[in-house]
C-alpha cells in the first residue's frame, strides 16, 4: 500500500488528491489481472453485469484515467473535448466553443467569484472523496475474488 508522504490538514484539497492518488496506485498494484473485473458488479455478488450498469473493469479504467489527470494536470480544453468526442474538433466546432467560452467568462465575471470558488472546490472535494471510496471498493472486491483477505 502506498503511504502518504506529505501532511496536510484533513479536508485540504491537496490531502484529498494525495489520498485518491495513493489509493488508485494501490489498486493498480493489487489488481494484477484487470480483465478478471469484466462483467463483475461493484455491489453485486459476483454475478453477471446488469444491463447498462458499469462493471468493475469500467471503474478500474476510469479511476486510473482520472488519477493520471490528478497527478499530471489537465489536458488543454481542445484535447479534452477531442478525447470526449472521440474525434478531432472541426474548425466550426472550435469557433462555437470559443464563443461559448466568451459567454461563460462574461457571466462568470458577473457572479461572485468567492461563491464560484467554493462551489467548485466543494464539488471537486466531494467527487475525489467518492472516487477514492470506489477505488477502495474495486481493490477489496478484487481481493475477495482472488481469495485474498484484505
Amino acid at each position: 500500500m502506498q503511504v502518504l508522504t506529505k501532511r496536510y490538514p484533513k479536508n485540504c484539497l491537496l490531502a484529498v488528491m494525495d489520498r485518491y492518488s495513493a489509493v488508485v496506485h494501490n489498486m493498480e498494484q493489487v489488481v494484477m489481472i484487470p480483465s478478471l473485473l469484466r462483467d463483475v458488479q461493484l455491489n453485486g455478488h459476483g454475478g453477471s453485469a446488469q444491463e447498462g450498469a458499469p462493471d468493475l473493469y469500467s471503474y478500474f479504467t476510469m479511476l486510473k484515467t482520472i488519477c493520471v489527470e490528478v497527478d499530471h494536470g489537465l489536458l488543454p480544453r481542445e484535447e479534452w473535448q477531442a478525447k470526449i468526442a472521440g474525434s478531432d474538433i472541426t474548425e466550426a466546432e472550435n469557433e462555437v466553443s470559443e464563443a461559448e467560452e466568451a459567454d461563460e467568462e462574461r457571466v462568470s465575471g458577473e457572479l461572485d467569484l468567492e461563491a464560484q470558488f467554493y462551489l467548485h472546490f466543494s464539488s471537486l472535494h466531494g467527487i475525489l472523496t467518492h472516487l477514492t471510496l470506489k477505488a477502495q471498493e474495486v481493490t477489496r472486491k478484487y481481493q475477495e475474488m482472488m481469495g485474498q483477505v484484505p
